[in-house]
């Protein structure tokens, strides 16, 4: 694997404006493709908490009284730094977690970019001050924001978090995953470009159970957003009661995509492969599970297999690659652990399966797998396997293709494809946070969250703004 760029690593926290040494421990970053190590970052420590969080409760009265339109300005010369940085991120982001190098600049980089240029944007949709009788009702900032993200969208999830809480006002202190840090540094120098000024946004590296925890129980923390794990996610709530602070969570998913008896078939099969495989189906929202009308179960499992010969696996700096390796081998022993389970609880497996692929056997490479005829009560159609794992149930009716998607502890995302007006009655039906009708695109303004198990709280859009946001009602 060749690189034009290799210095990926962070020679310390970024911390008020500047690079901060951590206590000597270091956090080594493996390349799942190759297995080298290929940067290290600080692995930080309560004190190196500390430390940025006064930073950015500091620096939170001056970046809270600037007007929000200069917010938004200090946002879209932001956008414009991560633009001009697309290549030598996306080469981090493959090298630290295996996104194919194409993927990495466009799905990970560049809609990183339209995702801070679009909420600089939202600026004049949030009604900063609002007259209701004899109230002026203001939004204001939280305060300090503490952002802890995952490893498998590392720059995206930040920014989801980040360019919403710095329009709104707030100064954040960010902890990357350990497994995928290298883009935040990236995006530190880019603010820095950007005119952001320091202590504004803080960057702490190091273990969710060292950092992330003591960013939830820091009593000068107001808020914490935090991407992760549904089992995580439970942890860090319990620990930010303790001081009564805001809790966003985005969570776990098991999406359904149900394929009602009129649909486009072609259409249907082709969209659930890519956003069921895309970044190997290391995805919150992936389509895991694909419903389909009991009649035509074996009819839609052929052309599944057939379109997913078209899934190239192997190295993610080649171009033409469409899916390159899990993140780590720990999350490969994972997924392929799941892979083998569905085998032995009879789910009949179409395409792929578990095991080494021939002539990838050193790389954390496996086969994107179909399982046919899954019980829907079964371990792979209820876990989140993060993984390009698609389980294919067959329904009797409308209702009982409901009760299937609806049957699980998850209500992130789903998907209909039929007629349309009946498509949308079936998506109102739905106990999920966001439908996609019919193939329609990803609507960043649009608000991004889950019912259920999947969180609470919303991203994205104006509504994700206002979650960054203290309500005051002020009697005049």
């Amino acid at each position: 694997m060749n690189s034009s760029h290799t210095d990926f690593g962070a020679p310390g926290h970024w911390i008020d404006g500047a690079f901060v040494p951590g206590g000597g421990a270091v956090t080594e970053v493996v390349n799942p493709a190759t297995a080298e190590v290929v940067a290290t970052v600080p692995a930080g420590t309560g004190a190196d908490v500390d430390r940025a969080v006064a930073a950015a409760r500091a620096a939170l009265s001056g970046w809270a009284a600037t007007e929000p339109g200069e917010r938004a300005d200090a946002l879209r010369r932001l956008a414009g730094e991560l633009t001009s940085r697309v290549e030598v991120i996306a080469q981090a982001v493959t090298a630290e977690m295996g996104a194919p190098i194409t993927l990495a600049r466009a799905g990970h980089v560049g809609f990183a970019a339209l995702v801070t240029a679009a909420t600089a944007e939202l600026v004049t949709e949030v009604s900063w001050d609002e007259q209701v009788g004899n109230s002026l009702v203001v939004r204001e900032p939280v305060g300090v924001v503490g952002a802890i993200t995952p490893w498998n969208f590392p720059l995206q999830q930040v920014i989801t978090k980040v360019a919403p809480a710095l329009l709104a006002g707030n100064t954040v202190v960010l902890k990357p995953s350990e497994r995928a840090p290298l883009s935040a540094r990236f995006l530190a120098e880019s603010a820095v470009a950007a005119g952001i000024p320091d202590g504004v946004l803080n960057v702490v590296y190091g273990a969710g159970p060292t950092v992330g925890e003591a960013l939830a129980a820091h009593p000068d923390v107001d808020m914490i957003s935090f991407t992760g794990s549904t089992q995580v996610g439970r942890r860090i709530s319990a620990i930010a009661s303790a001081t009564v602070k805001r809790v966003g969570l985005e969570l776990g998913g098991k999406s359904a995509n149900i394929v009602l008896d009129d649909a486009e078939i072609d259409q249907a099969v082709e969209q659930t492969l890519v956003n069921s495989w895309t970044n190997s189906g290391q995805a919150c929202g992936a389509w895991s599970r694909l419903l389909v009308p009991e009649s035509r179960h074996d009819e839609i499992v052929e052309k599944l297999v057939t379109a997913a010969a078209g899934y190239t696996v192997g190295d993610p700096t080649d171009e033409s690659v469409r899916l390159g390796p899990l993140a780590s081998e720990q999350h490969w022993a994972q997924v392929n652990s799941y892979m083998e389970r569905g085998i032995a609880d009879g789910a009949v497996l179409a395409f792929g399966g578990p095991g080494r692929i021939a002539g990838l056997e050193h790389g954390a490479y496996i086969r994107p797998t179909i399982f046919a005829r899954v019980d829907p009560g079964s371990v792979v159609a209820q876990e989140e396997i993060f993984g390009p794992v698609l389980c294919v149930i067959p329904y009797a009716d409308e209702d009982d293709a409901v009760a299937i998607a609806d049957g699980t502890i998850y209500g992130l995302t789903a998907s209909v494809f039929g007629e349309p007006e009946r498509a949308l009655r079936i998506a109102r039906r739905l106990d999920v946070g966001q439908v996609y009708v019919n193939g329609a695109q990803f609507n960043p303004a649009a608000p991004f969250g889950g019912y259920k198990q999947s969180g609470n709280g919303r991203e994205m859009g104006r509504v994700g703004v206002e979650e960054f946001t203290e309500v005051k009602s002020i009697q005049i």
